[in-house]
């Protein structure tokens, strides 16, 4: 009422203003509704275009107020004059007068004193409704119902954790202290409250303000409605009918008229790939056609669980229940005088647990069948059968008939994979002892071969016939013709040394310019200190062949050269952590690359492509990185000995021979635990073999025999090498209890040679 009467006494004072400045001072008749609103809103756009630099965005502000007061009190009779009338100034300087901060100070104080008056309160405002001529701003959280926080309390947005040490929680509007309840309840205050207060279930204390608010009837129903998922407003139906925005009708113009994109005109590349995956999985048999649907009506037999020979017969899978034994000799009232125990067998028996006595009574002898007392154990058999009944298994295990044959794999028949060597062409004779080592030119024109006669002889492949022997001081252990076909040199070792030697074979231009490259050699003014000594040949032994001498602390087991022909690296097995040595051939230079040698050094090997090393113990094959000086990789041999090792061409390939008759094949990308195991032979491997340019390899045992294998490595990183054994080459006697020695294969060609205990080099073609 007194917010009624505030609107009406405004009313009357603009109305009584305006007839005083209306000239010649009569009264004016009512406007009509049209004017009346068209009036008001030339007056709110003159105050709001006024005083539009002292206004804010906010809701809060007095302007939005009196825009909703004015639109809702214009019941009074309203002055039809203009914006340019005197007394409208009046108005105007009238509303100014509010601020922002009056108005906000009002609302406070309305609320904490919950006057019902619609008087604003405070001691900083003057100015009364009554003497402003307006209507006063209601109060525009009046209709509000969300959930916002009190607006007493603005210390914002924080947790209020941080005002638990505080006698206050936060500060009002004027920047004083909202204090805490002087008292806080402890357990007896709330266990009383809950017994006593009927609306405890429903009060909820305010962590912003520091009250308890009750819970209306509506929000009670609120929250019961989002607990069971259901929506907030009741009024709310979800199921009304939708609207169909588009008709079935098909009109001029489209809803849209964008033009179309430069991608329409494209074949889409997602659509491409899809196609292809969905290509390649039914070339692969992962996606099969759907069967054509079988319209032919099923028949079932009704007696077929009758017929006990059926598929679906009641007895197929009968067990029928364990027998008993039949009685023997011993369960006779008068049995034979041997089945009758003596005293000593009678305490024995007594004497054992029933698990473990053979028969579970003791045979008794009568005169007649009518002496035969009851059978004592009578009951326990019976029961005995009842459990041997009972647990009697109710269904046959069926036994998975396998054929032998099915597991092994299927590989492709030799005669597809040729060519391979298979028959021997030649068989090269003159050694007097035992060929432990042999070697081709990179022409493949010509053979080396190194023996524990103390000679090497240089052969000619073709023909069979020795073109040149070197006699030399001690046992050839390991011998190798330098892969450069630049270069006409063959390294080999004689006990503590390792010895170059120029065959001064082929080419005449060929070999001159290895024994210059060789005599231009300039010592450094500064020599280094060096594990090995280099020394030049002179006089006889320049006219033998020998061209360079590295001389070693102990005996030298093999030597390997590089790809390029200018590093050879050796083994020296008892040296300590100098077992593998690198030679420089260019400048005349060795190092140790090794700080230390874990393990035997057994055998060395450059990588064909990469700069990588490959060191083989007896158990373990090392992967050396020569740039980054680190070890890449160590491949586990599962032998006991790794004797001998070779590299596919390719280099993602090895294949490493041990004493305990195994074959190690390596896929460096795959894994480091061998690929395969081949375990063919039946003595000690002692050489193994890579062709360059076929896919074979060739090991080499004690049992005098080569076996050939058809190893193709294939370019796909996802197909893994096939192996397949094609040929098994004899022809090499047994001597001394060893077998073939050393195995290669010729550059060009699918040929094979060998070197055995008996003597001879002998080719298989």
């Amino acid at each position: 009422m007194a917010a009624e009467s505030m609107s009406a006494s405004a009313s009357r004072s603009m109305s009584a203003s305006a007839s005083r400045s209306s000239p010649g001072g009569g009264t004016k008749r009512p406007l009509s509704g049209l004017q009346e609103k068209d009036q008001l809103s030339v007056f709110e756009n003159a105050v709001v275009d006024e005083d539009a630099g002292d206004l804010t965005d906010s809701e809060e502000s007095l302007f939005s107020g009196l825009e909703d007061s004015g639109s809702d009190s214009s019941d009074g009779d309203d002055d039809e004059e203009g914006e340019g009338d005197d007394d409208s100034g009046v108005e105007e300087k009238d509303v100014k007068k509010f601020s922002k901060r009056d108005v906000k100070m009002r609302e406070v104080a309305r609320k904490e004193e919950g006057e019902s008056n619609g008087k604003l309160a405070g001691s900083d405002c003057s100015v009364r409704p009554e003497q402003t001529g307006l209507t006063p701003p209601g109060d525009e959280h009046e209709g509000d119902t969300s959930d916002e926080e009190d607006i007493r309390n603005t210390v914002g947005n924080i947790p209020m954790e941080w005002y638990q040490d505080y006698p206050h929680i936060g500060y009002d509007l004027d920047g004083k202290k909202i204090y805490k309840p002087i008292r806080n309840k402890d357990e007896l205050d709330e266990f009383l409250d809950k017994m006593e207060n009927p609306d405890y279930w429903r009060t909820i204390p305010d962590k912003m303000t520091g009250t308890e608010i009750r819970l209306t009837d509506e929000q009670i129903d609120l929250i019961h409605r989002i607990q069971k998922g259901q929506y907030g407003d009741v009024k709310f139906n979800p199921h009304e009918p939708s609207i169909d925005f588009f008709t079935h009708e098909t009109m001029i113009h489209p809803v849209t008229n964008h033009p179309a994109h430069k991608r329409s005109f494209i074949p889409s590349l997602i659509e491409k790939e899809k196609v292809s995956k969905l290509v390649n999985a039914i070339k692969q048999g992962w996606i099969k056609p759907r069967k054509p649907r079988d319209d032919t009506p099923c028949y079932y037999d009704l007696w077929a669980q009758e017929d006990p020979n059926a598929i679906l017969g009641r007895h197929k899978m009968h067990v029928p229940a364990p027998k008993l034994k039949l009685p023997g000799h011993e369960e006779s009232y008068n049995p034979p005088p041997e089945y009758l125990l003596t005293e000593e067998e009678r305490l024995a028996w007594e004497q054992q647990e029933p698990e473990e006595r053979k028969l579970n009574f003791l045979p008794q002898k009568f005169t007649s069948l009518r002496a035969v007392p009851a059978f004592s154990r009578f009951i326990h058999e019976r029961f005995e059968r009842c459990l041997d009944l009972y647990l009697c298994p109710r269904q046959r295990k069926m036994r998975v008939n396998v054929d032998p044959e099915d597991l092994i794999p299927k590989l492709p028949k030799p005669k597809d994979l040729q060519p391979f060597p298979t028959t021997q062409a030649l068989v090269y004779t003159g050694h007097t002892n035992l060929v432990r080592c042999i070697s081709v030119s990179p022409s493949g024109q010509w053979l080396a071969s190194g023996s524990d006669d103390c000679t090497i002889r240089f052969w000619e492949v073709s023909t069979g016939r020795c073109m040149r022997t070197i006699e030399m001081e001690g046992i050839v252990r390991s011998i190798a013709w330098n892969p450069n076909p630049v270069h006409c040199l063959v390294a080999l070792t004689v006990d503590q040394s390792v010895v170059l030697v120029n065959p001064c074979l082929g080419d005449k231009l060929l070999y001159n310019a290895t024994d210059q490259l060789i005599a231009s050699f300039v010592k450094p003014e500064e020599e280094s200190i060096q594990p090995v000594e280099w020394s030049a040949a002179e006089g006889d032994s320049f006219d033998k062949g020998l061209r360079l001498t590295i001389k070693h602390n102990k005996m030298v087991k093999q030597v390997t050269w590089h790809g390029k022909g200018d590093y050879l690296a050796t083994v020296i097995p008892d040296n300590g952590n100098a077992q593998v040595l690198i030679h420089q051939l260019s400048k005349r230079r060795s190092q140790n690359p090794f700080r230390k040698n874990k393990g035997m050094v057994q055998c060395v090997l450059f990588h064909p492509i990469r700069p990588y090393f490959f060191v083989a113990t007896q158990r373990y094959v090392r992967v050396y990185n020569l740039l980054k000086q680190e070890l890449t990789k160590k491949l586990m041999a599962n032998c006991k000995w790794v004797s001998s090792m070779a590299i596919h061409s390719g280099g993602d390939n090895v294949i490493c021979g041990s004493y305990d008759s195994r074959l190690a094949w390596f896929d460096l990308d795959l894994s480091t635990k061998p690929y395969k195991v081949l375990r063919h032979h039946k003595r000690a491997l002692r050489g193994v073999a890579f062709h360059k340019h076929y896919p074979l390899f060739a090991s080499a045992s004690d049992d005098g025999t080569v076996i050939v294998c058809h190893g193709m490595v294939y370019s796909d990183l996802l197909q893994n090498p096939l192996i397949v054994p094609v040929k098994l080459l004899r022809g090499h006697e047994i001597t001394q209890d060893l077998g073939v020695l050393d195995v290669t294969f010729h550059p060009t060609q699918p040929w094979l040679f060998s070197s055995g205990a008996d003597g001879t080099i002998r080719l298989y073609t």
